[in-house]
């Protein structure tokens, strides 16, 4: 069983930066597709960014691209999303999730889906304009 604990939300102003992370306890094998997905007030849950970890390859939402940056610690089990450049509109509760797939397009795939087998507790965001 995989256990995902998400920190580093917070509040911060517009044109900001923060750095959430996921540690992730109990390793099931398969499980290479890590993603970060965001719910916010009154809108439904959105894949922002993925990430394949047998070759690093990642993925992004329209609305992270050049903005957020996926990563990942292998030695320290943890994954990262730094978020730059905030907008109010990133106001959300963030999530990070897990799953197998069987290659990058089926992780890509199930970002967009919101198919993984576990998840965080998530982590408030909050940007003020």
């Amino acid at each position: 069983q995989v256990q995902l604990v998400e920190s580093g939300g917070g509040s911060v102003q517009a044109g900001g930066s923060l750095r959430l992370s996921c540690a992730a306890s109990g390793y099931v094998p398969g499980t290479n597709c890590m993603a970060w997905f965001r719910r916010g007030p009154e809108k439904e849950r959105e894949g922002v960014a993925g990430i394949y970890t047998p070759d690093g390859t990642t993925y992004y939402a329209a609305s992270a691209k050049g903005r957020f940056a996926i990563s990942q610690d292998n030695a320290k089990n943890t994954l990262y999303l730094q978020m730059n450049s905030l907008k109010p509109e990133d106001t959300a509760v963030y999530y990070c999730a897990s799953r197998e797939a069987s290659n990058g397009v089926y992780c890509n795939f199930f970002l967009g889906s919101g198919d993984f087998s576990y998840w965080g507790q998530g982590t408030q965001v909050t940007v003020s304009s």
